[in-house]
């Protein structure tokens, strides 16, 4: 049961506002788009827990807001399946603002992250405080 999962189900999709963990000032960030999201025509591009999105700074620090960035989902409300058969679901959206590459520009993370995210983003997993 190692590994990433193959398929999870995408519970933020363009225009989801999400709650930012980490202490680079901004607080709340709205999607924009998925990059790498192939769907079909019409189709509201979509992510989950472990993607990284392209979002824009709503609520924050007057020199964060209006900013285009790149986060990374650590939480979703949606319920998603485990390898293992368990259901995760957590009580809020959550995100972690990152470069184009993954590297975290926070040094702290408040709040639990999911494993799913852990294992793909090292350098979330390293700043996390609590990995479910």
């Amino acid at each position: 049961m190692k590994g990433l999962a193959g398929k999870q189900t995408k519970g933020i999709c363009n225009g989801s506002v999400l709650d930012v963990i980490d202490n680079t000032g901004a607080k709340t960030i709205s999607v924009i788009a998925v990059p790498g999201y192939h769907g079909v025509n019409r189709r509201v591009p979509s992510a989950a827990v472990g993607d990284i999105v392209v979002a824009s700074v709503k609520k924050g620090t007057p020199e964060m807001r209006r900013q285009i960035v790149y986060a990374v989902i650590v939480r979703q409300r949606r319920p998603f399946r485990r390898a293992d058969g368990t259901m995760v679901v957590f009580e809020d959206n959550a995100a972690v603002i990152t470069t184009e590459e993954g590297e975290t520009k926070g040094s702290d993370i408040k709040g639990p992250v999911a494993r799913e995210a852990a294992e793909r983003w090292p350098r979330i997993a390293a700043t996390a405080s609590t990995i479910i």
